[in-house]
């Protein structure tokens, strides 16, 4: 690459600035398109939860595994229409800051902290670090914005079992969080959480890096929309076989009853809700609703990559 084609080190921070007007354009349509198959596999997760029992709770045998399908029109039918996209403002927030926090590391990461060789190579081992602390560090920021969104989609719910509702809205639930847990409170749930993060990242940026870079130098494939399809589909798969289990253990930590001291009632850990979940319900109640986290990771994933790639196009940026 001639020098007068190369991004300086030293751009970094206006380069930045840029990824991360990058970011805010791409997730606005496209998290409220997918939002009802996210909202469906919250739903899918709590179904059956076995550590209800304890509280001498009925929701687990009034609520079957009901499947995909059956859950959306479930929700369409006993809460009205509009209710799948209960719970997307918050998650319109959480990618903003997600998205924008798990870009930026990894790329400084990549280009700054472990760097590529001079053949542009760059080893599975570092983009595997790389993706998982880049999702740690985006997840534990958008901490409080992902546990308003699954405490939202879970409202219907509530309603429907006969339970007050908690919140009025999105700014009534982060305003009713913090006064009765603190800031600590906002971050309830992050171990999990991060752990998701780390794992869905890991299988996202990595598999999406190191399957564009491998197109480009062992095939004729050229760094164009045709590579950037295929590493997307190959990293949206990945992501969610990684994550699913994680996403199961973070959104029934998150949703669980706490005293008032902020402590769960079901869940000392994650660790301990993964076991309850094992040994009550089965090994793979660890991967409820995984068709719908698939189903809506893989369209996420693909125009993410694709309009991401575009707009650096368009800035002037390098490809990632």
């Amino acid at each position: 690459m001639a020098p007068s084609e190369q991004v300086p080190p030293v751009g970094l921070r206006g380069y930045r600035g840029r990824a991360r007007g990058t970011i805010s354009k791409i997730f606005f349509p496209k998290t409220s398109a997918t939002f009802p198959l996210d909202l469906t596999k919250t739903r899918l997760q709590m179904q059956g939860e076995a550590a209800l029992a304890r509280l001498g709770d009925s929701a687990r045998e009034s609520a079957p595994y009901r499947g995909m399908v059956r859950t959306a029109l479930g929700i369409v039918q006993e809460e009205g229409f509009l209710k799948l996209w209960q719970g997307v403002t918050p998650a319109i927030y959480r990618h903003i800051v997600y998205s924008g926090g798990r870009m930026v590391t990894y790329e400084h990461l990549r280009e700054v902290v472990f760097g590529k060789s001079e053949d542009k190579h760059y080893p599975l081992w570092k983009s595997v670090i790389g993706g998982m602390m880049a999702g740690v560090v985006g997840q534990f920021l958008a901490n409080p914005t992902d546990l308003v969104k699954v405490q939202m989609q879970m409202e219907g719910k509530r309603k429907l079992e006969g339970k007050p509702l908690r919140f009025r809205g999105v700014h009534h639930a982060f305003a009713k969080i913090l006064s009765e847990g603190g800031i600590r409170g906002l971050w309830a749930g992050w171990v999990p959480n991060i752990q998701r993060a780390a794992l869905v990242n890991m299988g996202d940026l990595t598999t999406y890096d190191t399957v564009k870079h491998y197109l480009v130098l062992n095939t004729p494939l050229e760094d164009n929309i045709m590579t950037h399809g295929l590493s997307s589909l190959c990293s949206g798969l990945v992501a969610s076989i990684l994550g699913t289990p994680a996403d199961v253990i973070k959104s029934r930590i998150m949703n669980q009853p706490r005293d008032k001291q902020g402590r769960g009632l079901l869940y000392k850990s994650s660790t301990d809700c993964l076991i309850q979940a094992v040994q009550g319900e089965g090994f793979m109640s660890l991967y409820k609703g995984f068709l719908p986290s698939w189903l809506r990771m893989t369209p996420w994933s693909l125009v993410f990559w694709l309009t991401y790639e575009k707009i650096r196009e368009m800035s002037g940026v390098s490809p990632f």
